[in-house]
């Protein structure tokens, strides 16, 4: 239009949130009086010409000139449509323009400008942001509106003013008022070409990943498509077959909740899950998820009870069929019975009961169950590790499923079964969750009554539920979970008691197995006596049942091979059909040597013998402990060697030795405890006094510094393995006298049971030749 060093005088139309480039045409309403007026006065001029600049602050109603960018554009105005004070225009830009100063500011902004023509540059990079531009440009037209082919290089050519071609595209990416401003004022074709093509490569960007999200969207639609004429056509199919289709299935599922007898809380939440599930289209996902949820809370028991047996005798008569002693565990369950006779609202127990392996602890919650006349359900927790499998999972996951809590209770079909959750101390827990802490609300009475499970996520009443547990030690199960169990001790059996447990239950249930007839297989008891002591050495009986099936079978293939005579099992016939002995009655210990002393120790399978040894080193270290002893054990150790050195004057001893090595047998087994206190101290003694100990007297008990002997536990367990072992005297810490009661009475008529105070007592009883000691000062 003209040079740079003219300057005209133009009325100022001031723009909101956008810019109007020079060869580009665009619409603008203007509603401000100020504005109007101007537009006005364009228009009453030869030209037609307004000058255009946008507003840096577009909070402002009436724009000052400090409010206004810097560059602008000239422009004409080329269509005028006014709308009562409304004025639509249509200008089409000239030139680039600034301002040189303002002549007025009222009734509407004018001043004086002069044009600002871009700098054109000519050099082998501009000519490469052209053909860039060029082909950002057609790229982007490419994936904007792919339904026209639109060619840009016939249009504008690189002899061309390329910013004929920049400006317009600028216009159509929608840029912010500060992007377009700053390619506006661009000093240069180069710099406002690669501002374009920055814009230009960002907005492409975004179409790509616009297409790409529309193609994945379409394949997803086209196989939804297809799904649905799948679907279709079952649904044709199904009713050419007089099939069910979801219609029907949600009719039924309708029939089920009005049948279904539901707490008012939970039947208000399943209305309306029942009411979502009829509005989700049945070719969703969501459809089967919410179905199956449906149907586990229909088939659950949320009323259905069954009828205690209270009958006493009738429940005596029971446990004492399926089970030989136990008397404390009857007992109870005799004790809760009549408690629930009385008193019908009561809540059930919890049990933990606790024992060696064998003993019949999982088989005791089935005779209960049966004596209850109560379902009965049991799974292992040895070495569950996901709370999820008792709390179930969130329905979220695909294939989630309720807990096993849950599911055992639906496969009961009442509300109060019994639960027998076996191997409770061998519980995991991993980076999925601690199963012991689900456990605590499961068996906790004051919380069970509103059990969540994350599948079903509506609370269910498991107060009714009779839960008992089963474990060997109480050593790996958490405090607070124990804290909410009643726990029962179930000691090793007696020699006796086993041969009676296998005269009654496991040599019938072993001969019924090989299918022998009982006129033709027997077994005497002193045949039995020998197996159990012979061939077994555990607390339980499942080894002997082991070893009475063993003779079973033997003799189910004499028949099997045609053989008829009866076949009766004597002492002598057991090398030949179990083989050599398994365990001796530690003939080659009958003599101890100075420096050996008789233990007893309990394990998670009962009680043990265990052997102290000590001997004297000529030299090396002054005190060598060997034998896997645990840190305990160890200190034990060094307590015993400490108070016998201390005192051997007072316990008539001449001498204590530089080094001694102290032993402890069957090094391959981990040991550890204070109860073999007593025994280190006096094979300690012995070595140092030079004399044996009595090889038929064995000792448990822990011990300090100053001589005191302290109580232990196990104490039924120790005495019995002492017995099974052949040794008949037994010294105790005298606080352990009351664990008497627990042992059978034949137990106690058989063993001498000796009880002491202090350790030179233990000592007294243990080696024949003590002599008489001083008092030592305590």
């Amino acid at each position: 239009m003209s040079t740079e060093s003219q300057s005209y005088t133009l009325p100022i139309l001031p723009l909101e949130n956008t810019v109007v480039f020079p060869t580009v045409a665009m619409p603008i309403s203007v509603q401000r009086p100020a504005s109007v007026k101007a537009v006005e006065v364009a228009l009453a001029s030869e030209n037609r010409m307004i000058a255009i600049f946008a507003k840096k602050n577009t909070a402002t109603d009436n724009p000052q000139p400090t409010d206004l960018y810097e560059l602008g554009t000239v422009a004409t105005i080329q269509l005028i449509v006014r709308f009562g004070t409304t004025v639509q225009i249509v200008v089409h830009g000239v030139e680039r323009i600034t301002i040189i100063d303002f002549i007025q500011t009222d009734p509407y902004l004018k001043a004086q400008v002069r044009p600002c023509p871009l700098s054109k540059i000519h050099n082998i990079e501009t000519e490469a942001l052209q053909r860039e531009v060029l082909e950002l440009t057609g790229q982007y037209f490419s994936l904007a509106h792919p339904e026209k082919q639109l060619h840009f290089p016939p249009f504008v050519t690189l002899g061309e003013d390329i910013m004929q071609l920049v400006y317009p595209v600028t216009k159509l990416l929608q840029l912010d008022l500060a992007k377009e401003q700053e390619l506006l004022t661009a000093p240069s074709d180069r710099d406002a070409m690669k501002l374009y093509n920055g814009h230009l490569n960002h907005e492409i960007q975004i179409l790509e990943i616009r297409k790409k999200i529309a193609e994945q969207a379409q394949d997803k639609l086209s196989k939804e498509q297809k799904k649905y004429l799948l679907r279709e056509q079952i649904k044709a199919m199904q009713q050419e077959l007089g099939e069910g289709s979801p219609e029907t299935e949600a009719k039924e599922l309708r029939k089920k909740f009005e049948e279904c007898v539901l707490p008012e809380k939970v039947k208000a939440e399943v209305e309306k899950e029942l009411a979502r599930l009829e509005q989700i289209p049945p070719s969703s996902p969501e459809y089967q998820v919410t179905s199956a949820h449906l149907e586990l809370i229909f088939e659950l028991p949320w009323q259905a009870l069954t009828t205690d047996n209270l009958d006493l005798t009738n429940a005596r008569q029971v446990l004492d069929q399926d089970h030989y002693g136990l008397k404390e565990v009857k007992e109870r369950i005799i004790e809760q019975l009549a408690v629930m006779k009385l008193n019908p609202r009561a809540k059930a127990p919890i049990l933990c009961l606790i024992g060696p392996p064998g003993v019949g602890k999982t088989s005791l919650g089935q005779s209960i169950a049966r004596a209850l006349g109560r379902k009965f359900d049991r799974f292992s927790l040895g070495g569950m590790h996901d709370e999820a499998e008792l709390r179930g999972h969130r329905r979220t996951y695909i294939g989630a499923m309720p807990g096993r809590i849950l599911q055992s209770i639906r496969r009961a079909g009442v509300k109060n079964p019994l639960f027998m959750l076996d191997e409770i101390d061998k519980l995991g827990h991993d980076f999925r969750g601690d199963p012991a802490a689900a456990l605590m609300e499961i068996l906790d009475p004051a919380q069970n009554d509103s059990f969540h499970d994350n599948y079903l996520d509506l609370p269910f009443d498991l107060s009714q539920v009779f839960f008992i547990t089963t474990a060997n030690t109480i050593d790996n199960i958490p405090k607070p979970l124990l804290d909410r169990m009643e726990t029962l001790h179930l000691s090793g059996y007696s020699d006796e008691e086993k041969m009676e447990i296998a005269r009654r239950y496991l040599f019938p249930r072993q001969r019924t197995e090989a299918g022998l007839p009982a006129e033709q297989f027997a077994v005497a008891d002193e045949t039995i006596v020998a197996i159990i002591r012979r061939y077994t050495r555990e607390a339980g009986v499942r080894e002997l049942e082991r070893m009475l099936g063993r003779l079973a079978r033997k003799v189910a293939v004499r028949f099997a091979e045609g053989e008829t005579a009866p076949v009766s099992i004597a002492v002598a016939d057991l090398g030949e059909r179990l083989g050599p002995e398994r365990f001796f009655v530690e003939q080659l210990r009958k003599e101890l040597s100075p420096g050996v002393a008789t233990g007893l120790a309990w394990t998670e399978s009962g009680g043990d013998i265990l052997y102290v040894e000590a001997i004297e080193l000529p030299e090396g270290e002054k005190f060598t402990l060997t034998g896997h002893l645990g840190e305990v054990m160890k200190e034990s150790a060094m307590a015993a060697n400490s108070y016998v050195t201390s005192h051997f004057q007072d316990l008539g001893m001449s001498k204590s030795f530089e080094a001694v090595h102290l032993h402890v047998p069957s090094g391959a087994i981990p040991k550890d405890g204070p109860s073999a206190g007593v025994t280190m101290a006096t094979a300690l003694a012995s070595l140092y006094l030079g004399q044996p100990v009595r090889g038929d007297t064995a000792m448990t008990g822990e011990i300090t510094l100053s001589g005191l002997v302290l109580p232990v536990g196990g104490i039924k367990e120790k005495i019995l393995a002492a017995r099974r072992a052949g040794i008949n005297r037994v010294i105790l810490p005298r606080e352990n006298e009351k664990d008497l009661p627990s042992l059978p009475d034949h137990v106690k008529a058989e063993m001498e049971l000796i009880f002491a105070d202090r350790i030179e007592d233990f000592l007294t009883a243990a080696i024949p030749a003590m002599i008489a000691r001083k008092p030592i000062p305590q």
